[in-house]
């Protein structure tokens, strides 16, 4: 018994030994690359050509940790933690344009509608290389955003590379504060058009007072709804969750996963349909990201509505805003997302069920051609009255030309209140656009399309 005993407690020991030093090595290893770091920290404090405040390097130090994870982690130090928490809310000051950064310059996923950076002109995929003459090249997301912030009232130069091989321009623009009105709404016809421009804190509501609207003035007439999610650069989580759950009566809208199992998190939609069961289509585009993909990959998935437009941006990873006690905050990615059906849309996007390409739109004249009835001796229809003869049978007015929720091209016009711009970035032209009297293409194949599903359902019924 006493030989069992000792045997056990032999295996037992060298089991631990192992896992011991294994644990010293690494702790000690840790503490070796702290000194590192503070050997540097007091080596440019002291020797650095100008002075530096230790409240400077600490708040780089961190920074660049986080920027060299990915493109969207970094640290928020007190000022950045609250305008961010200000934008959440749906108000904040600055330039209204969504960016990331890519190959050490600066991307523009896409304007904000309304805003001094969709009046100037800057459109989805543009590089700024320059901020008032200062080259981006260098300084990190969080610095070149904190430069385009300022006074309302005060300008900014930035310069602009559009399209390979483009020679860069200047756009000046005016900050402002900018108030997100995160839901828009008109009537198409006998389709309920709904723009949602990003997920802030007031996006569910503007959702549902958009539908209550729309179904109290089109009544009967109300064949289904198009949600515009283009240059929608996302935004609040929960909000997206919110908006896909309005459209779902039961399943999964969203799942993440992180590095940890256990910290995976399943999101459920609960019973009640908005819509009503009505047809809905989702524009998206290239300047579709994050939460908006969300709600369009759930609703895609469920086969809910039809996905119409190009390939989303791809944003598929969930940041987590830790605050810091004393300080401000970090943002830091912790999950990637994924749709009802596992797919993981990081760095690949959601694929429109139908894709369409914004176009320029242009009648073809066909002169006068002859028909049956302009030939002597046809024969008389005789379904029809006396007067009705020869008379071609009607048919349903073409969609009005619609404008845009894209960006109206430099040098353009400022559109008007209750305008919209043009289709933009690499989904499109925005002057050809402007010059075709801001024709929608892609808007009008989605009403079409809706229009083609309520009729084709009423004839399957009936």
């Amino acid at each position: 018994m006493m030989k069992t005993i000792s045997a056990a407690a032999l295996a037992g020991i060298l089991f631990l030994a192992p896992a011991c030093a294994i644990a010293e090595t690494n702790t000690s290893e840790t503490y070796r690359q702290l000194n590192l770091f503070g050997d540097v920290f007091e080596r440019v404090r002291s020797e650095y050509v100008e002075s530096v405040t230790d409240e400077q390097l600490i708040e780089t130090a961190i920074n660049g940790m986080l920027t060299s994870l990915d493109p969207h982690s970094s640290y928020l130090n007190r000022k950045s933690f609250q305008d961010m928490q200000v934008q959440t809310r749906g108000e904040f000051g600055g330039l209204g344009i969504e960016v990331t950064m890519e190959n050490g310059l600066i991307k523009v996923v896409s304007p904000i509608d309304e805003t001094p950076a969709f009046r100037a002109g800057l459109q989805p995929g543009d590089l700024i290389t320059h901020l008032d003459g200062e080259a981006i090249s260098g300084m990190n997301l969080a610095d070149a955003v904190e430069k385009m912030r300022g006074p309302v009232g005060s300008d900014i130069k930035v310069t602009i590379r559009r399209g390979e091989g483009a020679e860069p321009f200047d756009v000046s623009i005016t900050r402002d504060t900018i108030k997100i009105q995160s839901v828009r709404y008109r009537e198409e016809g006998d389709v309920g058009y709904i723009r949602i421009t990003t997920f802030n804190e007031q996006t569910q509501m503007g959702l549902e007072r958009a539908v209550e609207r729309l179904e109290k003035d089109l009544g009967n007439k109300l064949t289904g709804y198009v949600i515009d999610l283009r240059n929608n650069p996302g935004g609040l989580l929960d909000q997206a969750i919110s908006v896909s759950d309005s459209f779902l009566d039961k399943g999964e809208i969203v799942s993440t996963r992180g590095r940890k199992p256990e910290d995976g998190q399943r999101y459920n939609s609960k019973a009640g349909d908005l819509a009503k069961g009505k047809p809905i289509v989702v524009l998206i585009n290239g300047g579709s990201a994050s939460a908006s993909e969300i709600v369009a990959g759930a609703l895609q998935d469920h086969r809910r509505a039809i996905v119409l437009g190009t390939q989303s941006f791809g944003k598929g990873s969930v940041q987590t805003i830790i605050p810091l006690p004393g300080h401000g905050a970090m943002r830091l990615t912790t999950a990637r997302y994924y749709t009802p059906s596992g797919r993981s849309i990081q760095a690949l996007g959601i694929s429109p069920d139908i894709e369409v390409q914004p176009a320029r739109v242009e009648e073809i004249q066909q002169g006068l051609r002859r028909r049956e009835s302009d030939l002597r001796g046809a024969l008389r229809n005789d379904t029809v009255t006396g007067n009705q003869q020869g008379q071609p049978a009607p048919q349903a007015a073409p969609p009005a030309p619609a404008p845009a929720p894209g960006t109206p091209a430099p040098g353009t016009p400022a559109p008007g209140p209750g305008a919209q711009g043009t289709p933009q970035g690499e989904d499109g032209d925005a002057a050809a656009a402007a010059a075709n009297d801001q024709f929608d293409y892609q808007l009008a194949r989605a009403l079409d399309l809706i229009r083609g599903v309520s009729l084709f359902n009423t004839r399957a019924v009936n």
